[in-house]
């Protein structure tokens, strides 16, 4: 188990409080953010930030700028994000916007790797109450978890991995599904590739339902609506190594049943871990916003549903005619490169 590199930007004696608790038996490095760019390559790092309440600090903002303006300066890195807010606000856009640019510098993230405090710890008492601890509590045990997790996390080795093609997207017009299905073809002779349509029957969004009803679905591995979610995704959910999604920008948010899809992933997280299933993307944008999408899928899957990010996790391209993204500039080579990283991360490389 290496050492841990403890990234700090701003302090606050809540987090410093909870950094000393989670930190206790691990060999750690604590490092302000200006005195470690220069050396996160292959590290594991704990980004530790103190929130004000207006969320995007000055330190922040140069910190992942400086991510954003190094494509490699996290080359081989694991990575994980504590924040506390001064405010209610701003914790998991700055999350979100940080996670996506350490991804694209190279770090991959494990499974939920974020915790994150607002200023009232409103955002603990769920977990509380489960835990049958205080807010404080609940949040402080949380981020000895996550030390944990990042101090212990391997990769998982798979030879002949199991990919899950997922999209929403029509066959003869989708530029997003025409650079997925090529990526497939790049895999085929390593991977087994199964393609889910989500256009192949209705789907149901997320009810809302009570913790105790989910997991009376979730039992028979189902859900309130079943469905194509229930009969095919579900299932093939479970038996995937890795998930490619493919998300075109719908008026910057992922599409309606694309997200549907995310939602209902609450019923297969009752009982099994996806933990050890890695997490692909191909976004494509009209106009712009890719970063936004991207955003929003790592949020979702990684940050919250558990899926462990890859480096680079997301290829992001600008197209809006169909047809149009195969042939930009570099394009197949783009997709050459992609289909391969997405082969060593899986084989754990």
């Amino acid at each position: 188990m290496s050492e841990l590199m403890v990234i700090t930007c701003g302090e606050n004696a809540r987090l410093n409080e909870t950094l000393r608790f989670a930190l206790e038996g691990i060999a750690y490095e604590k490092i302000p953010f200006r005195d470690a760019l220069s050396n996160l390559n292959g590290a594991r790092v704990l980004f530790a930030l103190a929130l004000s309440e207006h969320g995007l600090d000055a330190d922040v903002a140069v910190l992942i700028a400086w991510l954003r303006a190094n494509p490699y300066g996290m080359e081989g890195a694991t990575g994980a994000i504590l924040i506390d807010s001064a405010g209610e606000l701003y914790t998991k856009q700055t999350a979100n916007m940080l996670a996506l640019a350490a991804n694209l510098a190279g770090c991959r993230f494990p499974g939920k790797p974020l915790v994150e405090a607002t200023l009232s710890l409103d955002n603990w008492r769920v977990q509380a109450l489960r835990r049958g601890v205080t807010p404080e509590e609940a949040y402080r045990r949380s981020a000895r978890e996550l030390v944990s997790r990042l101090a212990s996390f391997q990769p998982k080795l798979v030879e002949k991995p199991n990919v899950l093609l997922l999209h929403a997207s029509d066959q003869s017009t989708s530029n997003t599904l025409q650079i997925g299905k090529a990526i497939a073809g790049k895999l085929l002779p390593y991977c087994d590739v199964r393609e889910i349509s989500l256009q192949n029957g209705a789907i149901f969004d997320c009810r809302g339902c009570s913790y105790k009803t989910c997991a009376h679905f979730a039992r028979q591995n189902s859900c309130f609506y079943g469905g194509v979610i229930t009969n095919d995704v579900y299932p093939a959910i479970n038996e995937c190594d890795a998930l490619l999604l493919l998300c075109p920008n719908y008026n910057d948010s992922a599409s309606a049943n694309i997200l549907a899809f995310i939602n209902r992933l609450t019923s297969v997280l009752v009982y099994k871990s996806l933990y050890e299933k890695s997490l692909f993307s191909v976004v494509v944008s009209g106009y712009s916003g890719s970063d936004i999408i991207a955003q929003q899928v790592l949020g979702a899957l990684c940050l919250n549903k558990t899926f462990m990010l890859p480096p680079r996790f997301c290829l992001m391209q600008t197209a809006n005619n169909p047809g149009e993204a195969m042939r930009a500039p570099g394009m197949q080579e783009r997709i050459d490169e992609f289909a391969k990283q997405m082969l060593l991360a899986m084989r754990g490389q």
